[in-house]
């Protein structure tokens, strides 16, 4: 019995000052980003671990300003894939990170939300973390006074699947979007 070949490589990027991780198990090469944290309000990222794999999520205080921090994670993260998404699978992907993660400001029990993004061959894996043990629900959208209603759906139309894990410390939310 032989084992899998694997390689890697971390390259630093400089925008959001995460890294990237690009391996090689038997043949398919898979990516995964090193996020910055949010420390006091700011990013940074941890390199207190040095191992083959690096730090996979982002934490995000529970304000407002963790949609667009969390769009921007997405934007950088898909900025490294290889092959490239096309247009509108990246910009599903970014559509669902900030439904998710404004899902889990606005209605999340806890003070902090974690996202992690997956690169797979064929798809690209959303997940988003939080401290309230409580599933999604749906409900009838507000069409007159913008109270939304609109997100839930919406995830669940643009994903392939949609997986909700809960348990005693919170759940997970995860969305698994096709790559093009």
């Amino acid at each position: 019995m032989s084992l899998p070949t694997y390689e890697c490589s971390v390259t630093p990027t400089t925008r959001l000052g995460g890294r990237t991780l690009r391996s090689r198990v038997r043949g398919q090469e898979t990516l995964s980003y090193s996020p910055p944290l949010i420390e006091e309000g700011r990013m940074r990222t941890d390199h207190s671990r040095h191992s083959v794999k690096p730090l996979d999520r982002t934490v995000f205080d529970k304000r407002t300003e963790a949609v667009p921090r969390a769009r921007e994670f997405a934007r950088a993260f898909l900025n490294g894939l290889s092959p490239a998404l096309d247009e509108q699978a990246a910009a599903s992907v970014e559509l669902t990170v900030s439904e998710l993660i404004t899902n889990s400001v606005r209605h999340a029990r806890g003070e902090s939300c974690s996202l992690r993004l997956v690169a797979h061959p064929d798809a690209v894996t959303v997940a988003v973390t939080d401290a309230d043990p409580r599933p999604p629900r749906e409900r009838t959208p507000d069409l007159a006074g913008g109270t939304g209603g609109f997100g839930w759906p919406m995830v669940r139309s643009l994903a392939r699947e949609v997986h909700v894990s809960t348990g005693p410390q919170g759940k997970t939310v995860r969305a698994d979007l096709p790559r093009g």
